[in-house]
């Protein structure tokens, strides 16, 4: 363990570091409500509430260079020494946070996934990918045209919505698949996801493959179609086959290595993985962009399963440290380099290993967080308890989630609010409602860190919220409660866009459209589309 303390430093340094070409993981430690509604480009959601049990898949070298925000540099204050009791060693933190950033002349963007969602809009600019209205893709269908549409976003997403008549195919999954899905070189494929992002890239994807196809992209995605009054599936189940059939697959491989070449993207072999691997001076990843099943059923070891569609659409979902080494491996030479075309593009030093499950490749595994050891309590137990005084709940789930449905008398909480909790009545010991052991593990360690005089005991919810419902005991509901100020946890912005509200997809929409024009030169020289991808890679 060691005592050492972060640097302090400005958003001019930041902006130095943003651009200087060596690794750095920007983590904004702040709740994903928090972190929605205002951040640095490039900052990477790492939550306070999940810290130690995210910091090592995200950023797996402890002596990686490290600066973290928060809105005022409170909680990064608390997440620094965190990082430094898990032998972090390079930390830093933003002086004054995301609003010292902004008052420094900089932006903060609103959203999600923002280098990503950005990217789409500049790869529709930059390749001027084809796209269709859903007017016009309603007119051909009620025309009885032929067209195959194709979602290309993940089976739960497509689950809650989709165009009639669309298959369920992830844009990580389009190279490889597309043939048994469209045998005829003829047939016109729209791709559409619920926006526009996943549309554009899905489209572009089949078109750099040089598919014959007519491809388009469905503009503005299932809310362009819910926008024009046009009625969308519910709880549809059609999905690309499980098997790919050897003749569809030989020209796919061949097409994507041509891909390959075209974008300059590099392979690595198993000795030069090797030599990375024991490289401290710099990050690496190894990544398998494989359907959830494949990875579920045997992978590499080390690698973190990072399907490619979302790899494309998410990539701060998986990956930390900018700058660092990135590795994808498939298991038909398809997936990864298609994959890794667009990383590169994205910014990104994206390599395939070739043959992966017979090279012999491993990074250790993340180390588990280490969190305070509770006993559990079931849910029978506990309702004697609360019936006779003796317990009081805590819930840590979601807000949304509380508001819903909690055990009665039970108070909602969340980590980095818990200085702000008042006392629990004396004598009582706590029971924690959780979805997720590690989380409340590491709120009973900061528990302990701040009241280190409280004695009483902490015991986990066995089963979770659902054993309590399962034994038919009451709930309670709350709409307004927690109060949305406190609902730090969630994204209040745009949240019903696929819930019947026409006004918040307008504005998603219009968020997505406008993330352009808010760019700086820094920010936009982020990415490397086209020729500049494979000039980089040489």
């Amino acid at each position: 363990m060691t005592s050492l303390l972060p640097s302090l430093i400005d958003s001019s340094t930041l902006k130095g570091w943003l651009r200087d070409g060596t690794e750095i993981a920007l983590l904004d430690v702040r709740e994903h409500g928090q972190y929605g509604e205002a951040h640095l480009f490039h900052g990477v959601p790492l939550p306070y509430s999940r810290l130690e049990l995210e910091i090592g898949r995200l950023v797996p070298r402890r002596a990686a260079r490290i600066v973290l925000y928060d809105t005022d540099a409170t909680i990064a204050l608390d997440a620094a020494a965190r990082l430094a009791e898990l032998g972090y060693t390079d930390l830093h933190v933003l002086k004054d946070g995301a609003e010292g950033w902004r008052r420094s002349g900089h932006t903060l963007f609103a959203g999600v996934n923002v280098p990503s969602k950005t990217f789409g809009e500049l790869v529709e600019h930059a390749y001027h990918t084809p796209h269709i209205t859903a007017l016009e893709l309603a007119a051909k269908r009620e025309r009885g045209e032929p067209v195959v549409i194709l979602d290309g976003r993940t089976l739960g997403e497509y689950h809650k919505m989709t165009i009639p008549s669309s298959i369920c195919c992830p844009n990580g999954e389009l190279g490889y698949r597309i043939r048994e899905l469209v045998p005829d070189a003829n047939t016109p494929i729209v791709i559409n996801c619920a926006g526009r992002t996943r549309s554009i890239i899905g489209a572009q994807t089949l078109i750099n493959l040089g598919i014959a196809n007519p491809v388009m992209a469905l503009a503005n995605g299932t809310q362009g179609w819910f926008l024009e009054d046009l009625p969308l599936e519910h709880d549809s189940k059609r999905c690309y086959p499980d098997a790919v059939a050897e003749d569809a697959l030989e020209p796919m491989v061949a097409a994507s290595r041509r891909l390959a070449e075209r974008f300059a993207v590099p392979e690595v072999e198993a000795a030069t993985f090797a030599q990375w691997a024991a490289d401290t001076t710099r990050t690496l990843y190894l990544c398998d962009v494989r359907t959830p099943e494949e990875f579920a059923a045997g992978s590499l070891p080390g690698a973190q399963h990072t399907p490619g569609g979302q790899l494309i659409q998410a990539t701060d979902q998986y990956i930390g440290v900018r700058h660092a080494r990135i590795v994808l491996f498939d298991s038909e030479g398809v997936r990864a380099p298609i994959v890794a075309s667009w990383l590169r593009q994205l910014g990104h030093d994206a390599y395939v290993l070739p043959n992966a499950f017979a090279s012999g490749v491993s990074l250790p595994a993340p180390p588990a967080a280490v969190g305070t050891t509770l006993m559990e309590i079931d849910a029978p137990a506990l309702a004697d308890a609360l019936a006779q005084g003796h317990l009081q709940v805590i819930d840590l789930r979601p807000s949304q989630s509380y508001r819903k449905a909690h055990v009665p008398g039970s108070q909602w909480a969340i980590r980095p609010r818990l200085r702000d909790l008042p006392d629990p009545p004396a004598g009582r010991d706590i029971v924690l409602v959780a979805d997720e052991r590690g989380v409340a593990e590491l709120f009973v360690a900061d528990w302990r860190r701040h009241r280190p005089h409280d004695a009483r005991r902490f015991m986990l919810l066995a089963g979770g919220f659902s054993a309590w419902t399962s034994i038919g005991q009451a709930v309670s509901s709350t709409p307004g409660m927690p109060p949305d100020e406190a609902c730090i946890d969630y994204l209040f912005f745009v949240h019903d866009r696929h819930d019947g509200n026409k006004a918040a997809a307008r504005q998603y929409l219009a968020w997505e459209t406008g993330l352009l024009a808010q760019l700086d030169a820094d920010e936009r020289n982020t990415f490397r589309l086209g020729a500049a991808a494979a000039a980089a890679a040489k």
